[in-house]
Order: structure tokens, then sequence, then C-alpha cells
């Protein structure tokens, strides 16, 4: 496919664990100048991939040349000293550190009474203007710049070592439109210097716009390896996921409206619910059956109403009525005690325990709402977490293995199934497809229309605009912390009647 002599070849890279292998066979052939995706499946095999690559896991049959020579990597070290550099998507910097010190972290220039910091911040400096950041000081504290600047700084402290192969894993996820496109220049910069980049994203509209190359692997399978520009949408969606995106087409139609019946009482009523200094006073029902989306910019008030409903931060105005009767939701285990649940945003921080079990996790707020004196009982703990992971299909089907061992998509199916076990009433979703693959996307918008279509009602709150649209009866818009329009979800309404109500509406509610 090209006549460039190839930086890294994996071949038939094999990786098990007990009970399981990760990877079967797995190649990967990266080249110089060039961007590489590795695509997937939550599950897939990527991050294993990497792990592979980067030496943090010993393989147990295959090969890895780096520049023709054979590597048996012990370890992350060794791997560095190939050549090969790694920035994650949770970036791993020092913030009570310079900018200069996190480049040269490990690099230090020294003098004959040892680190001349002098010397460091100056090489700093010249590995910042190589990415194109000659405006930072590298004095400045980490902690005073943006997460996407950290993201560059990492990239800048990764070129430190020469390197021949930078791994990118997720580095987009936290950036806006903007930020996005500085890294893709940076990117390019790079690319064109002759370092082969190894690019792992969820956002395919980025996947198209900044790679060469894609590798395709499912459930630690390799798949293919292709050209980008040379495969449609539909046919890597088709290898990813090993079905074409047209058998999709029912989880891609739009939802039939809920048509709330005359006289219909709310399953939840607020009026006037609102926390200074975090979202403005809200009107708001929320029907049996019906999925109510939140829509609206970052820092719109979506996930700050979310947490209101839930009690996870306590309303200062309003009135909240639940089934017919006024509630005071000032605290979660006062709204699960109402069947009200909430799967928040932040998975890794406020979701899962890493270091809990699937199992664990998924009976943890059950058995909080019966009391610690109160054990579950283990032939209904099984059944349980047997029943929400066949339900969601969690895998591997493994109770006892660590959460945190799981892919994204699972951890969440993990999380809506703690929640489903409260058996709620209203459950609030707030950003459940963030940052997972397209096949664990779909069966979690399932999800979402069968629990609706059972009776519960479901608070669906995501930054794309597409997928509110395509689930929710209704849609609530914000901006600026206000709720200032809602929109009955018919056939007339698309992603543009969003935007140009968020456009053109000011916080009154008004033509802007």
């Amino acid at each position: 496919m090209t006549d460039k002599t190839p930086i890294v070849v994996m071949k038939g890279i094999t990786i098990e664990f007990p009970g399981v292998k990760a990877l079967d066979g797995v190649d990967l052939t990266l080249y110089p100048g060039e961007v590489h995706a590795l695509m997937g499946e939550n599950g897939a095999g990527k991050s294993t991939m990497i792990k592979a690559l980067t030496g943090v896991y010993k393989i147990n049959s295959g090969s890895i040349t780096v520049e023709g020579k054979p590597q048996s990597f012990n370890g992350t070290l060794d791997a560095q000293n190939a050549g090969i550099a790694t920035v994650y998507q949770e970036v791993n910097l020092c913030t009570n550190l310079s900018v200069g010190e996190n480049v040269m972290l490990g690099h230090e220039k020294r003098g004959p009474f040892g680190i001349d910091w002098k010397k460091t911040h100056e090489a700093a400096k010249t590995y910042l203007a190589q990415m194109g950041l000659e405006n930072i000081d590298p004095h400045t504290p980490l902690s005073s710049i943006s997460i996407a600047m950290q993201q560059l700084v990492a990239i800048a402290r990764a070129m430190v070592i020469n390197a021949k192969v930078l791994i990118l894993d997720e580095p987009t996820s936290s950036l806006d439109a903007n930020e996005v496109q500085d890294l893709f220049k940076i990117m390019r910069k790079v690319r064109d210097s002759g370092v082969a980049i190894l690019f792992v994203s969820h956002f395919l509209d980025q996947i198209y716009e900044i790679t060469d190359r894609l590798t395709i692997l499912r459930n630690g399978k390799f798949i293919k390896e292709v050209m980008t520009k040379d495969t449609p949408r539909d046919e890597l969606i088709g290898m990813m996921i090993g079905k074409s995106a047209a058998e999709l087409s029912q989880i891609g139609a739009k939802k039939s409206r809920r048509e709330i019946k005359s006289g219909e009482k709310p399953l939840a009523e607020v009026k006037g619910l609102g926390k200074k200094g975090t979202i403005n006073p809200v009107d708001l029902d929320i029907y049996k059956g019906e999925v109510v989306g939140f829509a609206g910019l970052l820092g719109s008030g979506r996930t700050e109403l979310g947490r209101l409903l839930f009690g996870a931060d306590k309303p200062d105005s309003g009135t909240y009525e639940f089934n017919g009767k006024q509630v005071n939701i000032s605290d979660p285990y006062t709204a699960l005690k109402n069947k009200i649940a909430y799967s928040t945003e932040n998975r890794r921080d406020e979701g899962i325990i890493g270091d809990l079990t699937v199992r664990q996790n998924i009976l943890i707020a059950l058995q909080a709402t019966r009391g610690m004196f109160n054990p579950i009982p283990k032939k209904e703990a099984d059944a349980i977490v047997d029943k929400y992971m066949e339900e969601l299909n969690v895998r591997p089907r493994d109770p006892d293995r660590p959460i945190k061992n799981l892919s994204g998509g699972n951890q969440q199916k993990v999380l809506i199934g703690r929640w489903l076990a409260t058996h709620p009433e209203l459950l609030i979703l707030d950003e459940p497809t963030r940052g997972i693959d397209i096949g664990a996307k779909a069966e979690i918008q399932q999800v979402v229309l069968d629990l609706a279509a059972k009776g519960m009602g479901v608070v669906f709150i995501s930054s794309e605009l597409e997928e509110v649209v395509r689930l929710s009866d209704d849609i609530e818009v914000l901006k600026d912390r206000h709720k200032i329009a809602e929109i009955e979800n018919d056939d007339t309404v698309s992603q543009a009647t969003i935007v140009e109500t968020i456009a053109n509406t000011n916080v009154n509610g008004k033509e802007a």
C-alpha cells in the first residue's frame, strides 16, 4: 500500500489475561509522516494494543520491531528508549510544577551543582516553540493554563525523548472545536517532521479530518487496514461493529413522540426550581413513559438542572412534586427513597468505583437504600447482577472482574445497571454515551427507549444534539443557566431547530 519503510511493525500480537484473550493475533504497521487511527468498539482491544506498544503489558506471542530492530519491552522505559511516546486521555502532568519543569521532567539540564534551571527552562522553551507554543512562558505554573494547552505541553514533553512514534489516546475528548483545531495544527506539524502518530478517538468527523490510515479491531482481532480517504463511513462502521450501519437504522430513526393524555398528571413537576449561582429557576414537567431531553451548549446548565432534580445539589428555590406529592429532594439518599436515580456525566470520578468489582458496583446504590446492617441476600444479589449484565449486554460477562478493567462503554452499562437495580420511576442520564463507541452507544440509546416504553420517566442530557432530537419526546433548551425554551419534538424538529433557538433566544425567552 506504500513504498515507505515502516517505523513500527507489530505482528500477530496476542495478550491473554485469566479467562480472556484480550488480543488475538493482531497486526499494526505505523509509517513515518502519517497519522494512523486505531479503530474499534470499546473492548475491541485498542487500549491493550497501545499498552503492548508502550511496554505496559508483556505480549504472550507475536513480535514488535521498531525501525527494523526486534524489541522486547519489559516496561515503559524500554519503549521510551526506543522512541515511543504517549499522551493519554487524562493528561498526566504535575500541576504543582511550571510548564517548563513538566516539559523537561526526567530530562532536566544539569550543571556542576545539580539541575541548571535556567538551561532547563531554555530547553523547554525550544521544545514549546517546535510545537508552535513560543508564546508560553516556561516559568508559568501549569495549573494556570487550560486543559487544551496542557495537552500541547504533554506533546512537547513527549518530543523531548526524540520520539519516532507519538501515541495520542483520546486527546480531544475534553476540548472544544477551536481547541481541537489547535491540536490538529500541532499534530500536522509533528507528522510533517517524519513522526508516526497513532491516534485514538471516538469522533468520526475528526478521524476523517486528520488521519491518513486506519486499522480496525473487533473483539480483540485484526479486521483490516485501510486508507482513510478510500473508506466510506458506513463501511468503517460496519467493520467496527460487525454489522452494516443500515442494520442500526431502527435505532437511527427518530422516536415517535409520546402524546400526553388529557388530564394526565406529571410524574415529576417542578416550579421555580433553582440554585443561586448554579441555575436560574426552572419550571419543568416529566411524565411517565416520556424521554425529556436537556439540550444546550457547555455551561448552559444542563448538568446543573439534572443534579438539582436528584438532590446532588440542594436547591434554594422552587417546589418539587413527585407522583402527586410534595417532596423535598435535598440529597441523593432522599431521591433514591423516592425512586429517582441519576447517572453522572463524570463516569470516572463520580460514577464507577474502580477497585470494586462489577457486582459490587451494580449493587452499591441498592444496598445504600437498605442500610449497611441489612445486606442483600446472596441469592437475590446474584439474580440482580445477572439480570442487568444480561439485559445491558455487559462484556465480558464476569461480575467479579474489577470494573476499572472494563471498557468505557461497558463501565457505562454497569452504571446504568446500578441505578436500574433501585427500580427508579425517574432516571436521569447525564452524557450516558460520551466517549464510547458507536456499538455501545446504539445499545444504550435502545435501553433509553425501552425504559420509556415500559413507563419509566427518563431525563436524557447530552451535548450531541442529534441524539437528543432522535430520542426525546420533549426538549428543554438551556442557555447561560436559564431554560429558554421547551420544544415539542415532532417531525419538524431537527438539530438546526435547537441551534437556532439557542442563537436567537435570550435568557428571558424572547428573540435575541
